[in-house]
């Protein structure tokens, strides 16, 4: 079972993910966040704070939780 991220644009960046799932509180801590811990995007270890998250895409991080990505025009 995965937790809903919405977003209302057509793709957010790893970062961005980061901050509003509040797995880090600010946009520069990503690097380090993504040094420190496993990330999986679609079941494929991701270390890009830059990767492009669309419609779909399912973020892993072990430990916490299994987070699907969802686009929602009306938020």
């Amino acid at each position: 079972m995965s937790n809903p991220v919405k977003i209302h644009t057509d793709y957010i960046t790893l970062g961005q993910f980061l901050k509003i799932t509040d797995l880090i509180q600010s946009g520069g801590m990503a690097k380090w966040f993504l040094s420190e811990y496993y990330v999986y995007v679609n079941g494929e270890e991701e270390e890009r704070r830059g990767k492009k998250l669309y419609d779909g895409d399912v973020v892993e991080v072990p430990g916490v939780g299994v987070f699907a990505i969802q686009y929602d025009p009306e938020q």
